[in-house]
């Protein structure tokens, strides 16, 4: 059984997708990325925003899930320049505690809306 997960403080799902599904005790969160959820658009601040912005999107289904940040046990991160990945580590180090989750950093070619980040994540709740 799958149950849908939805909330207003991240952005709303741009295609056809759920902003995470719930199934057991797992969370499959899907591709946060840099948009305000209120305009859906991409917020100011450069790399360091979107960054910052992504991950307070991922907090906000979590929440919604019933989770923590630190209930999240894996996460993929996409960026468009790996070159970024040390303010990833930066932001992640703010936001998480040890033991930090299990986590893929992966280049992309591109991102949707021309964003420079996403951030996905599986939970255990």
């Amino acid at each position: 059984m799958k149950e849908q997960i939805k909330t207003d403080k991240a952005p709303a799902a741009i295609g056809t997708y759920s902003q995470a599904i719930k199934t057991g005790n797992l969370v499959f969160i899907s591709g946060q990325i840099p948009l305000d959820p209120t305009t859906m658009e991409l917020v100011d601040g450069g790399i360091e925003g979107e960054i910052t912005q992504a991950f307070a999107n991922l907090r906000a289904v979590a929440e919604a899930a019933g989770g923590t940040l630190d209930k999240i046990v894996k996460i993929n991160v996409y960026l468009i320049d790996l070159a970024h990945f040390g303010l990833v580590n930066a932001e992640m180090t703010k936001l998480f505690s040890e033991p930090f989750p299990a986590r893929a950093a992966i280049q992309a070619a591109a991102l949707p809306k021309g964003v420079q980040v996403e951030v996905e994540a599986i939970m255990a709740v």
